[in-house]
């Protein structure tokens, strides 16, 4: 039996031919998964969301005096216990105006957003001449152009703003500082000044202090 040369050439081409044809085929079909490596570093919107606890717009945060006190604890086991903390959501301004736009004249705000804003005290402690003790505190701020009524309240672990006056521990008048700078986000740090600590709350081009003294 005589086989030609042409029919033994398209005998040894046809697993080369079946070859490409199949590796054309896997070039031209859509990818439906990513090697392991990439998957790490390409998240796809669907696949980043948190079936759990969606991330909240306003973060929460966490300010304590002396400032960074956790660091210092790890750096220092021996250190003493931290003078106050406050814990709150930050809002952001998301090209809103703050006055009147976000908040408004002599109507109540909690310093923040969700949760109720909560200052914690370590130690007894003296504002503008009022003692208040050691605990954990609600609160709240009634703002005018010039001055913010700053208020504690008991009525802590609460949501939203829901303002039991009979529960009010102190109030305090302090003023405000109009600034050259544009807080985005509304923050609470606590500062050191000679022989006061100052709460200062900031948003947008305002400011205003709670000087306390420990």
């Amino acid at each position: 039996m005589k086989i030609s040369i042409a029919a033994l050439s398209l005998f040894f081409m046809l697993p080369v031919l079946s070859s490409c044809k199949s590796k054309d085929e896997k070039t031209n079909t859509p990818a439906t998964s990513v090697h392991a490596k990439d998957s790490a570093a390409i998240i796809q919107p669907e696949s980043a969301l948190n079936p759990y606890s969606p991330v909240d717009l306003s973060p929460m945060d966490m300010s304590y005096y002396p400032p960074d006190y956790p660091k210092i604890k790890m750096a220092n086991p021996g250190s003493p216990a931290p003078k106050a903390r406050v814990v709150y959501s930050r809002p952001h301004l998301q090209g809103r105006q703050l006055f009147p736009g976000v908040l408004k004249y002599d109507t109540a705000w909690r310093l923040g957003a969700n949760e109720s804003s909560e200052l914690q005290l370590y130690n007894d402690a003296m504002i503008q001449n009022q003692k208040i003790n050691a605990g954990r505190y609600i609160i709240y701020c009634i703002p005018k152009a010039e001055t913010w009524t700053i208020i504690l309240n008991s009525n802590t672990d609460s949501w939203g703003l829901h303002h039991d006056v009979s529960k009010d521990v102190a109030s305090f008048v302090v003023p405000v500082i109009k600034t050259n700078q544009r807080i985005e986000f509304f923050t609470m740090v606590f500062e050191k000044k000679t022989d006061v600590v100052e709460l200062l709350m900031a948003w947008d081009n305002v400011e205003a202090r709670l000087p306390i003294i420990f």
